[in-house]
């Protein structure tokens, strides 16, 4: 199984990847489930406030990779994550999201067991220590991500509904598409910025165990409306589905269930 070849179907999904992926099997693997009882109430973390600075004209294009929808966060310069548990500042590249398919599922984090609708990551790459995301990928203090709830609600998202309306044209597998209404990504983050973090890795292949994972306690509420618009992509290539009315099977439930957290520490900044 190459780089390009895993997916979330019983023969190619999370079950089997550590045999083509052999980071998969490590012990620092994400997602994992958050036992709020067990997380560590860290000073230290309200006393480096996480920082961030985004600009709208770094999201040029939004595609479907096959696993979900990615918009690239490349152009442009300017962003910056630090602080809270980062030693180093991050830049984005790139932001994704997961989903179920129904509202009953999907995040790839759980709370307490508990899943959400849907998990958004804001993907980032340690600047500071590293030429590329390529380079960084390979270290354990590689990237940074910022993890977001999606919680169905009756109200639609604003920020979100700007990518809502580009997946009809990204509905097919590698479709691509500009970014034509500016995204702000800093408006898909919530206003509450109390978190858990740990490290951990990718939750794709080849699932590096290079991630300090930052996810946010308050989810966003967005519409089943705008989820369904996700559910309606295709897991097909436009050549592969041409004979298919639908565009072949739905791109649903592409998550990656949680694994032990083992020893890591689970730290915790501010209460709900």
């Amino acid at each position: 199984m190459t780089t390009d070849e895993w997916g979330y179907e019983e023969f190619n999904g999370p079950s089997v990847w550590p045999k083509f992926f052999p980071q998969a099997g490590g012990l620092l693997q994400s997602p994992v489930n958050i036992e709020t009882s067990k997380s560590t109430n860290d000073m230290t973390l309200k006393c480096k406030p996480l920082y961030w600075n985004y600009c709208p004209e770094m999201c040029t294009k939004i595609i479907n990779t096959g696993y979900g929808w990615k918009v690239d966060a490349t152009g442009g310069e300017g962003s910056e994550l630090s602080g809270g548990p980062l030693g180093h500042k991050y830049k984005l590249e790139q932001f994704h999201c997961h989903w179920g398919c129904s509202s009953a599922k999907g995040s790839e984090h759980t709370v307490d067991g508990m899943p959400y609708a849907g998990e958004l990551h804001l993907v980032h790459w340690n600047c500071d220590k590293y030429n590329s995301f390529a380079e960084a990928i390979a270290h354990p203090d590689g990237l940074a991500v910022l993890g977001v709830f999606l919680q169905a609600g009756t109200e639609s998202h604003d920020e979100l509904e700007k990518i809502v309306s580009l997946i009809p044209r990204v509905a097919l597998r590698n479709q691509t598409a500009e970014v034509t209404n500016s995204i702000d990504p800093t408006n898909l983050l919530p206003e509450d910025v109390t978190y858990w973090t740990y490290h951990g890795s990718l939750t794709t292949p080849p699932c590096s165990e290079c991630v300090t994972w930052i996810m946010f306690k308050s989810p966003l509420e967005v519409s089943e409306k705008q989820l369904n618009a996700f559910r309606s992509m295709r897991t097909w290539t436009p050549e592969e589905c041409c004979s298919e009315a639908h565009g072949g099977p739905p791109l649903v439930n592409n998550y990656r269930p949680p694994l032990p957290l083992g020893n890591r520490v689970l730290r915790e900044c501010g209460a709900m």
